[in-house]
């Protein structure tokens, strides 16, 4: 019997830990080749190897170079604006909405989240034809600003139903112990129930930073000058031309695009996987 339960034992922790060493080569592989492609010499991939016999910092160099073609500095620029917007819009906004839902009872308040929920399901390439109509109309073509509200009002479904879960958990016995004490809705938002949420509102400010950083399909979709390029954008049309197609220089610009996403990462680590987790378990 004993026996038995050990073999079982045994066999479920060799089966996770092999899963694991699965998925840590596959995440792990790709990113180590781009890491040796932006290190070897020439245009092409076909004679990269993971690590270069030759390694160079031309495709570094090149990037910034102020080549008119190649704007990377400009696009990068255009990319962290567009982020940290979204981010700070996305926490504001998602709070607010969250507050709502979770503290109080009103009219449509059921239909709202299951409007939200609907909201889940649609991808979002189904309505770029829309957006680009709207884009033209209000004139807002190549507009960094219409871009970053199209993102916050993205990630507002979502996330409203993350923190809620999250805000759900928080006993309303503060809320009432602080009415008696005189305070109001406002006060107990920003000083009990905002503190409280902080695991949560690093997952928010992380997707909201996240997301505009990767996106090409609604960025390409609003975006069309040079000047007004993210890095996505920039990066693409960077391997799309078909006689100067350069892919290690664009392996070198992809690991300098995750260079912010570490930095945020690590800056909201300790929140970020405590929120994730409670989000996803409370509510």
């Amino acid at each position: 019997m004993l026996t038995g339960m050990k073999g079982n034992r045994f066999f479920r922790l060799f089966a996770s830990h092999l899963i694991l060493i699965l998925m840590a080569v596959i995440i792990i592989y790709p990113l180590l080749w781009t890491v040796g492609a932006s290190f070897n010499p020439g245009n092409s991939l076909v004679s990269n190897s993971i690590i270069p016999k030759n390694p160079t910092l031309d495709h570094y160099k090149e990037l910034f170079a102020g080549k008119e073609s190649l704007q990377y500095g400009h696009w990068y620029l255009n990319s962290l604006k567009i982020s940290i917007f979204t981010m700070i819009g996305s926490v504001i906004s998602v709070s607010f909405t969250a507050y709502a839902f979770s503290r109080f009872r009103f009219k449509g308040r059921k239909n709202a989240l299951t409007l939200f929920l609907l909201l889940q399901m649609i991808p979002q390439f189904s309505a770029l034809i829309a957006l680009f109509v709207l884009a033209q109309l209000l004139g807002m073509m190549n507009s960094h600003w219409l871009l970053i509200l199209l993102y916050i009002g993205g990630t507002i479904p979502m996330n409203t139903y993350l923190m809620k879960g999250y805000m759900d958990s928080i006993p309303m016995d503060l809320d009432e112990s602080a009415k008696i004490d005189g305070a109001s809705n406002t006060r107990i938002f920003l000083q009990i129930i905002m503190p409280l949420s902080r695991p949560m509102l690093a997952v928010v400010a992380m997707n909201g930073f996240t997301g505009p950083l990767g996106d090409f399909v609604m960025s390409s979709t609003i975006l069309r000058t040079p000047e007004s390029y993210t890095l996505p954008i920039g990066l693409y049309n960077l391997v799309n031309e078909v006689m100067g197609a350069s892919y290690t220089t664009f392996a070198a610009g992809a690991i300098l695009i995750s260079i912010p996403i570490a930095i945020a990462f690590l800056l909201l680590q300790k929140h970020f996987v405590s929120g994730l987790t409670a989000g996803g378990t409370k509510g």
